[in-house]
């Protein structure tokens, strides 16, 4: 009974899935609504997630040969208008000092919605010889966007990202560059946060302000919708040219370099909570989760229980596992519930009985299911379970994204796809009006191209058709 008056607190994730999730973020501590309106607190449980994000993404970027830095918060305004269409994009979303020390400034102060300009200004006075490139640097940071519509973690007024801006001496290099990124942030999504995307460039319309081309991961929700959990950009020469980013080649002629950038954000959290998370609450894969291992101890009081559990939490420890042994007053019950809704991967229960007969129940999070296991070997048998359930979450996911893949030959199709929570796979002319109509009509956008697909006819117009488009309601 107890479980299932703890679990009321949480909205019905099948009847009311954005108050489910709602729920869920702020009653498992995972962060909470700042006193600015848009704002969030992350909170220590929260927190520790991005932590494990930054760590294992912090490990790919230094392995690709990228350098950590960090650029100022403030940005002078002009900045922005050297590039049309960057400050066209960005000037809704912009947050702007104008007064600093009870005085006006001189020039208005952009908050740093976004880092291309910046980083151009420094890369033009760095950069003086073919010998300089490539320039491969990336920063941990926060951003401001001043957003009318928000949600913790997915869209929020202040969010922390790590943005990624090189610069290269040739186009090859630098759409290398794009792809390359756009591939690691691939790999980390499924192998890291058991998350299968599908990859691929954007539209016209849908591209970041600026660039050439934009490239994006996107991510199946429980709820069908897809969200845009990675971005990597080919920029070309054009903020090049607007902030005078030359090099000297080999045979003395001056070049303007080729840059990209890329970036991921603290919306992976929302990712991770809507692509696994269930009824109960969270679900977390083990390589992010804050806490791998959960100890509650039965019968605690009972003659060397406690001594047991905490001999098995140093073991586990040493071992290199995200261990927490539970030996608040609470009851048994209620710790169950409490970790099975902050998403723990595995939880160890561990008795007078079951240390007279030498072993263990460990639950897992993800299938609910429990088992006894030896305590001689323990430790191995959880790193082996840690394994296979991050390997299980990422296949079931998959299994689940790719029964809602459908394709639609019309408007009609797309809608009625998009409306039972599925990615639709149609046929485009190319065309911005057919787009928007789709937009319009079925409240869908075009997320990414199917790569290798092929259709006849434009789903939206009849026209023959150019491309194969992904169509999705998105957050």
């Amino acid at each position: 009974m107890a479980k299932e008056n703890f679990v009321e607190q949480i909205a019905d994730i099948e009847k009311d899935f954005p108050q489910w999730y709602t729920d869920v973020v702020i009653k498992t501590k995972l962060v909470d609504y700042g006193p600015v309106k848009g704002t969030m607190v992350i909170r220590p449980y929260g927190y520790a997630v991005w932590e494990n994000i930054q760590r294992e993404l912090d490990t790919r970027f230094k392995a690709t040969g990228h350098e950590n830095a960090y650029f100022p918060l403030l940005i002078p305004m002009s900045f922005f208008t050297k590039e049309a269409e960057h400050v066209e994009g960005f000037a809704p979303e912009v947050a702007v000092v104008t007064h600093a020390g009870g005085e006006e400034l001189s020039e208005p102060l952009a908050v740093r919605p976004t880092s291309e300009t910046i980083f151009g200004s420094m890369y033009s006075k760095w950069l003086q010889s073919y010998r300089d490139l490539p320039i491969k640097i990336n920063q941990w940071a926060n951003v401001m966007r001043w957003e009318k519509t928000t949600r913790p973690f997915l869209r929020t007024s202040e969010f922390l990202w790590q943005e990624g801006h090189t610069a290269h001496a040739t186009e090859e290099e630098a759409m290398e560059e794009t792809m390359q990124m756009l591939g690691v942030y691939k790999e980390f999504a499924e192998n890291c946060l058991a998350i299968p995307v599908i990859t691929g460039r954007k539209t016209e319309k849908e591209k970041f302000a600026g660039a050439v081309a934009t490239f994006g991961m996107e991510a199946m929700m429980k709820d069908g919708k897809s969200l845009q959990a990675g971005t990597s950009h080919y920029l070309g020469q054009n903020f090049a040219k607007s902030f005078d980013i030359k090099f000297l080649n080999k045979d003395g002629a001056q070049k303007y370099a080729y840059t990209s950038s890329w970036g991921v954000s603290t919306r992976l959290i929302g990712a991770l909570i809507m692509a696994h998370g269930d009824q109960r609450g969270l679900v977390f894969p083990p390589v992010v989760a804050p806490v791998q291992v959960v100890i509650v101890p039965i019968a605690s009081k009972k003659p060397g229980v406690l001594e047991t559990c905490a001999e098995l939490k140093e073991k586990l420890q040493k071992a290199g596992v995200r261990v927490q042994l539970d030996d608040t007053d609470n009851s048994p019950g209620w710790k169950f519930n409490e970790w099975e809704m902050k998403g723990v991967p595995l939880r160890i229960e561990l008795g007078p009985r079951d240390i007279e007969e030498g072993k263990a129940l460990i639950f897992r999070r993800d299938t609910l299911e429990k088992n006894a296991y030896s305590l001689n070997g323990i430790v191995e048998e959880v790193n082996s379970l840690l394994t296979t359930v991050q390997k299980d979450m990422l296949e079931s996911a998959r299994v689940r994204r790719d029964e809602r893949i459908t394709y639609a030959d019309d408007l009609d199709g797309i809608l009625k796809g998009v409306e039972a929570g599925k990615f639709v796979k149609a046929g485009w002319c190319g065309c911005r009006e057919c787009e928007d109509k789709v937009k319009t009509y079925a409240q869908a956008t075009a997320r990414v191209f199917a790569e290798g697909e092929t259709k006849e006819k434009c789903a939206i117009c009849g026209k023959p058709s150019k491309h194969v488009i992904i169509f999705a309601r998105a957050y």
